[in-house]
């Protein structure tokens, strides 16, 4: 349990916020809570405005996170032969070896999405929105381009990917590609993705207080086909982001761990 004990001893994110900041311009209930079933807020140009700290609106910190697929049946998600081979040795291994547990990387896509008492803070802008997410490992952001730019061609692959957007009626569909080799979609399942993973998530704000967060995975290296699930998210108001600290002096941590190292993991099939 070595590094999932690492992992699900997180602080959370939630509990390093300003408390009791009020949230300018929401509606509000007559006691001054917000009105979280109020219409989604729309900006100038007549689309859902996703501005605002989130969360997962789910009853576990680690459901999704431990098993991106808790909700599909065994055949919606099918691994090739190389995922299959990476997954059994990293179970095996009884996950000792996520590398988010060493504190050494953030989560990738869409992992990053919904890590332990996750929380993010979107800032929606007509030629790019960001998304700033506030994690033990530290403070990190992606950068979501909706000013009608293509992904790249051959980029450096990157723990996150490269993200574009675009909308479709009320709903913000990003793609992401350009992911390194070999990453890790999931805890307790460990399915790895390949170099060749596209993510597709799509934001549609329900009503002021919920949206509805839709991830697409197709990654022909590592599945027999595209899945996707479907992560309820909530607002979280009246509040702010800081920084997180749980990894501080976990290099001391390291120091009275004794892990033999694991055998190299194959790359994805060229």
């Amino acid at each position: 349990m070595g590094a999932l004990a690492v992992l699900c001893s997180c602080s959370g994110a939630a509990d390093a916020q300003w408390l009791k900041t009020p949230t300018a311009g929401l509606p509000r209930q007559a006691d001054g809570t917000p009105n979280l079933s109020a219409p989604a807020p729309r900006g100038p140009d007549g689309r859902p405005d996703l501005s605002g700290i989130w969360t997962k609106d789910t009853p576990g910190q680690l459901d999704y996170f431990y098993d991106l697929a808790k909700d599909l049946k065994p055949g919606d998600v099918v691994m090739t032969p190389w995922a299959a081979a990476i997954a059994q040795q990293r179970v095996a291994r009884n996950h000792i070896d996520d590398p988010w547990g060493y504190c050494t990387v953030s989560p990738g896509v869409p992992r990053i999405d919904v890590t332990p008492v996750t929380v993010f803070k979107v800032l929606q802008t007509p030629g790019v929105t960001v998304i700033l997410y506030d994690l033990d490992t530290g403070p990190v952001f992606r950068q979501v381009h909706t000013d009608g730019r293509a992904l790249p061609d051959n980029p450096e692959p990157v723990e996150r990917g490269y993200s574009i957007g675009r909308w479709d009626g009320d709903q913000l569909i990003v793609t992401t590609a350009g992911f390194r080799d070999g990453g890790w979609l999931d805890t307790q399942t460990a399915r790895p993705h390949s170099d060749a993973l596209r993510v597709t998530e799509r934001f549609r704000r329900v009503t002021l207080g919920h949206m509805d967060l839709e991830i697409t995975i197709d990654d022909p290296k590592a599945f027999e086909k595209p899945w996707t699930v479907k992560v309820p998210l909530r607002l979280v108001p009246d509040t702010e982001l800081l920084e997180g600290g749980g990894c501080d002096g976990h290099d001391k941590t390291m120091e009275h761990r004794r892990i033999a190292p694991p055998p190299p993991e194959p790359p994805s099939p060229r």
